[in-house]
């Protein structure tokens, strides 16, 4: 049974303008390193500069991969929830999103799940494929939650650190397998836990 393996990971740390910081590219390369052990066809990557940047950084660890920008990994709120499904906590976070914007991100997380998160085509040879995709911590979160068949709402507070690693396995036949989540053991100390506020770093 073929496996698709999609390596998922938070860009590296940003400044105000979205742009990668010097932190940011010292991640990415620390990922590069690691996922240079495993044989990735292709690195995927949304079109937000600090998502292009951070592709390119750790793909210099990934001689001969082909590198390329995918429009469904762009930063976007994937579903809003109704006032029921609603965490007190989260009641002014969508404030100002109107029904055009939120059509427009549900459209864009449905296009996400159809292109990525399903096994590999049962045509050709059948080896199994490893895809590394460059995105945002909403997108990656959306992804954990269809693959936990947990209710859309559900992906809110999921959160990933800069260029932690979150690895899910699709097969034919079976649930998708969440392999790891927010995994940031290829970062010292000092380079962990970006991404997150302050306070709720460990």
């Amino acid at each position: 049974m073929t496996t698709r393996h999609l390596y998922l990971v938070r860009h590296g740390a940003a400044d105000a303008a979205g742009q990668l910081t010097d932190v940011g590219r010292r991640q990415a390369g620390l990922l590069g390193e690691r996922l240079a052990g495993v044989p990735v066809d292709a690195v995927w990557h949304s079109p937000l500069p600090r998502a292009v940047a951070s592709a390119r950084e750790l793909a210099r660890h990934l001689p001969d991969v082909p590198v390329a920008e995918a429009a469904e990994l762009v930063d976007h709120v994937p579903y809003v929830p109704d006032a029921a499904e609603m965490p007190p906590s989260r009641a002014g976070f969508f404030d100002g999103y109107d029904d055009a914007e939120v059509a427009a991100g549900r459209r864009l997380a449905d296009a996400l799940v159809a292109r990525f998160a399903r096994a590999p085509a049962s045509e050709g040879a059948g080896a199994d494929t490893h895809e590394v995709l460059v995105t945002h911590a909403f997108q990656i979160a959306w992804l954990v939650r269809h693959a936990l068949d947990a209710p859309p709402s559900r992906w809110l507070g999921l959160n990933s650190a800069n260029t932690a690693l979150t690895v899910i396995d699709y097969r034919d036949g079976l649930p998708p397998a969440i392999v790891m989540f927010n995994d940031m053991s290829h970062l010292p100390s000092e380079l962990r836990w970006t991404g997150f506020s302050e306070r709720v770093r460990p």
